[in-house]
């Protein structure tokens, strides 16, 4: 066991998440090829690889318990495959698209889907407002992307009937919130607590009226 599955291991206690050991091992896999890509790739601004395990492992995971209901995810400016890759993993049953327009992002994020054997992950190379799915979504996430209203004005065209935003975000977006478009009811703000990560966090759920 390395240094990483033990901190792995009591993060995802915390988040009341209970993963098998083949899910971890993933996950693992998934830390190390971030890591080796990252030298070239400038895939994320966090060089220290025992700093990626709350930074992007356990924050993505923090989201999973919130997408009960859920069978098709987008992950929008997905980049390094945060959250979409950890979720992926940890619900098998989800089929996650990961979307960014960067063609070195969406490189790694195929080579990580290819080595994992992740048959629940899609990757697309493409602006947002230009993505004509064949299927829409009732789940769309993101981390970082943009601001909660660009994101819904973003995305509105890929919503499927009765689905959710699960934005995340850092400290309560008031601003935000009060600046969304028209059509666009928030149904919960949520704060999270990511474990390893001294950093506000809150989950805003969305849906279009």
């Amino acid at each position: 066991m390395t240094l990483h599955t033990a901190e792995l291991k009591q993060g995802l206690a915390q988040l009341a998440l209970d993963l098998t050991e083949p899910q971890l091992e993933l996950l693992e896999r998934y830390l190390a090829l971030l890591v080796k890509w990252n030298q070239t790739y400038n895939l994320t601004a966090i060089r220290q690889e025992e700093r990626m395990v709350s930074y992007h492992l356990l924050d993505s995971l923090s989201l999973v318990p919130h997408l009960a209901g859920g069978t098709r995810m987008l992950d929008v400016g997905s980049g390094g495959g945060m959250p979409g890759i950890p979720t992926a993993i940890a619900r098998p049953d989800l089929q996650v698209v990961l979307l960014d327009s960067n063609h070195k992002k969406t490189t790694f994020l195929r080579q990580v889907a290819l080595e994992l054997g992740l048959p629940n992950v899609q990757v697309i190379t493409d602006r947002v407002e230009a993505y004509q799915p064949e299927q829409k979504f009732d789940r769309i996430t993101s981390r970082a992307f943009s601001d909660l209203g660009e994101f819904v004005k973003l995305t509105r065209h890929l919503m499927a009937d009765g689905g959710q935003y699960v934005a995340m975000k850092g400290v309560y977006p008031y601003e935000e919130i009060a600046l969304l478009p028209q059509g666009v009811a928030v149904s919960e703000v949520l704060p999270v607590t990511v474990p390893g990560l001294d950093a506000e966090r809150h989950l805003v759920r969305m849906v279009l009226q």
